[in-house]
């Protein structure tokens, strides 16, 4: 999947062709009844664009979920037509600043996708742009298990991205919470349910989940369905089966042994398309949770409060200058392209 998504990207060209057909960089009211896939639907030609509309509305959007207020207004932006990505004067191999990442997880982090990913852009692009900027170096390791200890934890690298921030109010004890800084969020990530196109299973509410079979892969985090308000696994309310691998996930849901699949946007996207099952598993419109990703820094680097400082800066200014919203839907149109 990984080389098929690459070889896809490098066919796209300079001109992403979807946003010759858009309806897009103007101001939509919100009609009764709308939700992002529908008004995807008829501006871009594609429900799945949504996450276009999301991600340039994120100040609009805060504790919506897909089916949206009528009569509030909402930016429909183009497509980005060019993938090419920002220059990175500062990175240079050797620096003083390391940065970790793992790879392997497009459209966020991976050697073969423009820019490193979306997330390493982005982080670029802070560093960038912060106070007093130095150079960094950027270090790519595939043992994800090896990222928090020894290599963060000992301070063999400086900053880990990126990272899912568990809920610390609930489990204090996880390593991340006890043993590690987190930076402001760098993107926000809707957590999606998915669904046999066949299947009458439907998601607008909580209660719509109750008793309800969910398969999400072993090793990937559960307190989104264990907050204060849900309780699901505590208290018995869902069934949550964990097997190895994504795949596995889907396999179960064709066979009718879960009810739906729990994955980030982007993963099941990819996922789905990956196994040949597009037009067979959808997702469902209402997200099951947001999180988001973040860099973490050991609560015992010496350092550790300088670094973040310099990257939650630049963050701050990518936003307001406007380029954390250029850098964001350039990697979204790629992502969408490359799955067509």
């Amino acid at each position: 999947m990984r080389g098929g998504i690459a070889a896809a990207i490098l066919g796209i060209g300079l001109m992403l062709p979807q946003a010759a057909r858009a309806l897009c960089d103007v101001t939509y009211r919100v009609q009764p009844g709308d939700t992002l896939a529908k008004v995807a639907e008829t501006h871009y030609d594609d429900a799945e664009q949504w996450t276009l509309i999301y991600y340039a509305n994120q100040s609009v959007l805060a504790g919506q979920g897909q089916t949206l207020i009528a009569g509030s207004d909402l930016y429909l932006p183009c497509p980005a037509e060019n993938p090419v990505p920002d220059a990175t004067p500062l990175r240079q191999s050797g620096a003083e600043l390391t940065l970790l990442t793992a790879g392997g997880d497009m459209p966020f982090a991976d050697q073969d996708w423009p820019g490193g990913g979306m997330i390493t852009e982005l982080v670029n692009a802070a560093l960038e742009l912060s106070p007093s900027p130095v150079p960094y170096e950027i270090v790519w390791d595939p043992d994800l298990s090896q990222h928090l200890e020894p290599l963060l934890g000992q301070k063999r690298y400086d900053v880990g991205f990126p990272w899912i921030k568990p809920d610390c109010g609930l489990t204090p004890e996880v390593t991340l919470c006890k043993e590690f800084h987190f930076s402001e969020a760098l993107m926000d990530l809707p957590v999606m349910l998915f669904r046999r196109a066949d299947s009458d299973f439907r998601y607008g509410e909580d209660a719509d989940i109750l008793g309800k079979r969910l398969c999400r892969p072993m090793g990937r985090f559960t307190h989104d369905l264990d907050r204060a308000d849900r309780r699901w696994l505590a208290d018995g309310k869902i069934s949550l089966t964990q097997p190895g691998s994504p795949e596995e996930c889907f396999a179960l849901l064709m066979a009718g042994a879960v009810d739906a699949v729990s994955l980030d946007v982007f993963e099941g996207a990819a996922k789905i398309v990956a196994m040949g099952l597009r037009g067979q598993v959808v997702p469902v419109d209402q997200p099951l949770s947001r999180e988001a990703l973040y860099a973490v820094i050991s609560k015992t680097h010496w350092r550790g409060t300088t670094h973040l400082y310099r990257l939650n800066a630049g963050l701050a200014k990518l936003r307001e200058s406007g380029r954390y919203g250029e850098i964001v839907q350039r990697h979204l149109a790629l992502f969408w392209e490359a799955l067509k």
